[in-house]
């Protein structure tokens, strides 16, 4: 179950920090105003509680193994929200990224 747990609270992060990103781009670069830009602010700052939440307690090792989350999220956010179509060298990537978190997150480590 807690591998469960961590792999919720990475997609959550994820949505917090990609999609408050996302409104301070459109209220920056799209010139949708201030509210936009505030909401991205406040999900942006909620990424940070989240990430508390996490089962490990290594700040780094979590941070690391985001990182490979956002990576793949952030292309997902792009395909769901923008339109955008990964080519066969952002699957890749990404998938390699997701390896990336399972060996650091969740690979069996000695006592």
């Amino acid at each position: 179950m807690t591998v469960l747990r961590s792999l919720a609270l990475f997609a959550l992060a994820a949505l917090a920090e990609i999609g408050g990103a996302w409104l301070v781009w459109q209220g920056v670069r799209e010139h949708r105003g201030w509210a936009w830009i505030g909401g991205g602010v406040i999900a942006l700052g909620l990424y940070g509680f989240v990430a508390t939440l996490q089962p490990d307690a290594n700040f780094g090792r979590i941070l690391a193994a985001y990182g490979g989350v956002f990576v793949a999220g952030s292309l997902a956010w792009g395909m769901v929200v923008d339109g955008f179509r990964p080519d066969r060298w952002d699957v890749t990537g990404a998938l390699v990224c997701l390896v990336g978190v399972a060996l650091i997150m969740y690979a069996p480590r000695g006592a």
